[in-house]
């Protein structure tokens, strides 16, 4: 299968690229920049460039089978400070590749959306494909307006294409110090000796997926045809915050200091996926519990030097 995959020095570009390359796939790589943590995967072809460069984006679909769309130029919690530029540089410049992707006769889209943003606060948990999608910040909005319009290029060009609606993975070689991915941050903190900082009382119940489950159903979303296109992908399972830090604790063998702050409004109570559409129509089950999955990410952050950059061999 040769592939495209835009945003494949990301966390979850990284880890679908080096799965893709151990099963003897051609793959292109398009980034604006190399990983911090492991630069580009040997055996990628890569290009540097963003998402709105039109002309380098027809040139990187060609002859391409399958294209992987993780690319995404804001966060939840950053959106709404400028929506213009949210549907400017993501819903614009995707509707653009959609176009690249017909004329080169791409054959299926496997895009990144979100198992979050795109419900908005649940009515009801676990929360189904059809669930009222009722996004309360923009970039739940632009995901959601990508999903249309993959249905809309399926209905007049026959572009097949599968939207993940993707809970919160974490695992080895997610930014120990960005903003998204509470496992991650968490045990960096206590990995640097500072607290945890935690808005509201730790009751906030999320769902958590390990990111080599998450790659087999990005694997098998390319694969498979099937009846749905929609599908939320996490672990079916919720866990608060407290009951992350209770697990942090057997791991690292020792009881991090919390820091809790005032809650905020953004943040919905539970927010838990019904993946039985993933289980029934792709045969995907996730595997790694939660104390598995910490622990693997926690030995990866234990190789990392005290800046948290790991300079590619």
């Amino acid at each position: 299968m040769n592939s495209l995959v835009l945003g494949g020095c990301g966390f979850i570009g990284g880890h679908l690229v080096e799965r893709l390359l151990e099963r003897g796939d051609a793959v292109r790589v398009y980034d604006r920049s190399p990983s911090r943590f492991r630069g580009v995967p040997r055996g990628a072809e890569y290009v540097e460039g963003e998402l709105g460069n039109h002309g380098l984006i027809r040139e990187a679909v060609e002859d391409v089978e399958v294209v992987f769309h993780f690319v995404s130029t804001t966060l939840p919690k950053t959106s709404n400070d400028d929506p213009i530029y949210d549907v400017r540089s993501n819903l614009v410049d995707t509707l653009q590749l959609l176009e690249a992707c017909v004329e080169a006769g791409v054959r299926k889209v496997v895009f990144s959306s979100s198992g979050g943003t795109v419900y908005g606060p649940p009515e009801t948990t676990p929360i189904s494909e059809d669930h009222p999608t009722n996004p309360i910040s923009s970039y739940g909005i632009v995901k959601l307006a990508v999903e249309k319009y993959l249905g809309l290029f399926h209905h007049l060009h026959g572009l097949d294409y599968a939207a993940l609606r993707i809970s919160n993975p974490y695992g080895p070689y997610q930014d120990p110090a960005g903003q998204q991915g509470a496992i991650s941050v968490f045990l960096n903190r206590i990995r640097t000796g500072q607290p945890i900082t935690i808005w509201g009382d730790g009751g906030v119940v999320r769902d958590y997926l390990y990111i080599s489950d998450l790659t087999d159903a990005l694997e098998l979303a390319a694969e498979k045809e099937t009846l749905s296109k929609v599908f939320n992908i996490g672990h079916g399972h919720g866990a608060s915050l407290n009951e992350l830090i209770g697990l942090m604790s057997g791991v690292v063998d020792g009881t991090p200091e919390v820091e809790y702050l005032p809650s905020r409004p953004l943040d919905v109570p539970v927010s838990v996926l019904d993946i039985s559409r993933a289980e029934a129509e792709l045969g995907w089950r996730p595997e790694t519990d939660l104390p598995a999955g910490i622990s693997r990410t926690w030995e990866w952050l234990l190789t990392l030097p005290e800046t948290g950059v790991r300079q590619p061999d």
